[in-house]
């Protein structure tokens, strides 16, 4: 896979100040999402590190990590797992709580989802206090599949998330901010 430019991707990320609330300055992915191009490099550039690995099954992070990571399932022709809020999933699930700024969050995933041995891929849009995918990791490891590693198509690199992430090989962020 040809390593992709990241300054059109750069490009398409738009600033939007004070959201959701003052003193935020959100990193609005949809001018990306409109342009099919510009999302196919996203895909490939969040798969570089990954092109040699195989892959069964990609979990994407409710709720951009959907997109992101069933296009990159699709792409590679592996599963799609979802890790959802707690409550959301039909069926049987194991869960994990977290915490946040201030409280708790929990996180779940059906139970039969991933199965020991599969060689997983988590991915997500956004890395930034790295509080959710841990959980997810978490989640992962719980199922016994091997964990190839995490991308993300963006990190807020002042948050320190990767921190949290150590029990990850790879942690692969395409556009540092």
């Amino acid at each position: 896979m040809a390593a992709t430019d990241l300054s059109a991707l750069h490009a398409a990320i738009r600033d939007v100040p004070d959201f959701p609330k003052p003193g935020i300055l959100f990193k609005d992915i949809t001018p990306l999402l409109a342009d099919a191009a510009l999302t196919a490099q996203a895909i490939s550039a969040m798969l570089e590190p990954f092109a040699q690995r195989r892959i069964d099954k990609v979990v994407g992070i409710d709720a951009r990590g959907f997109i992101f990571g069933s296009m990159i399932a699709q792409r590679i022709g592996a599963g799609f797992v979802p890790i959802r809020k707690k409550g959301k999933l039909p069926w049987r699930t194991r869960g994990v709580d977290y915490s946040l700024e201030y409280g708790t969050a929990s996180v779940e995933m059906h139970e039969d989802a991933l199965r020991p041995g599969e060689q997983v891929l988590l991915a997500d849009d956004l890395l930034a206090t790295g509080g959710t995918a841990a959980a997810a990791l978490q989640l992962i490891d719980q199922s016994g599949a091997t964990l190839v590693g995490s991308s993300f198509l963006i990190e807020l690199t002042f948050l320190e998330g990767r921190q949290r992430l150590a029990q990850s090989p790879i942690v692969h962020c395409p556009l540092r901010y």
